[in-house]
C-alpha cells in the first residue's frame, strides 16, 4: 500500500486533480478548475492527500481565522476510500496552527456524519439559530 501524505497550501495542490475528483461530487457536479482555483484562493486553508505523489483527496476551510471555520469540498477518490484519508485530512486541517484560535467549525453533509462525529462534529446543538439563502448554483 502506497503511504498517504497530507501536504496543506494553495501552492502543494494539483488542482486539475481537485476539479476533475470534485466535478464527480453530488454537490458541485461538473465543476470546473477555474471555479475550484477561486475557492482554493480564497480559503484560510486547503489541504490534500498525495498517495506516491498523486492528490488523492482535497479539502478546505474557509474561516476568519479566528472565531469561525467552515470545512468545504472534502472529497477522496474512490480508489482511497476506508482508508481514513479523509480522517487524516482534516485532522491536519483541526490542528493546523493558522487555525489554532477558532472555536466554531462547521460543516455540511449529506452522509458522511459517522466520520465528522469521529473528529468531534455533532449535530447542530441549536439548528433554530443558523439560517441561510439557498440560491441555485450558477451556470459557468
Amino acid at each position: 500500500m502506497t503511504e498517504i501524505i497530507i501536504k496543506d497550501g494553495v501552492e502543494h495542490m494539483d488542482f486539475e486533480a481537485v476539479a476533475n475528483m470534485l466535478s464527480r461530487s453530488y454537490w458541485v457536479p461538473g465543476i470546473k478548475i477555474d471555479e475550484v482555483l477561486k475557492g482554493a484562493q480564497n480559503s484560510a486553508l486547503v489541504a490534500g492527500a498525495f498517495a506516491g505523489g498523486i492528490q488523492v483527496g482535497y479539502a478546505r476551510a474557509i474561516s476568519d481565522k479566528t472565531r469561525f471555520a467552515y470545512i468545504s469540498d472534502v472529497f477522496v477518490h474512490e480508489e482511497y476510500r476506508g482508508m481514513g484519508v479523509a480522517r487524516r485530512m482534516l485532522a491536519h486541517m483541526l490542528a493546523h496552527p493558522s487555525l489554532q484560535d477558532v472555536y466554531q467549525w462547521l460543516l455540511r453533509t449529506t452522509d458522511a456524519h459517522e466520520l465528522y462525529q469521529k473528529l468531534g462534529f455533532e449535530v447542530l446543538a441549536q439548528p433554530d439559530k443558523i439560517m441561510e439563502i439557498r440560491r441555485p448554483r450558477p451556470l459557468r
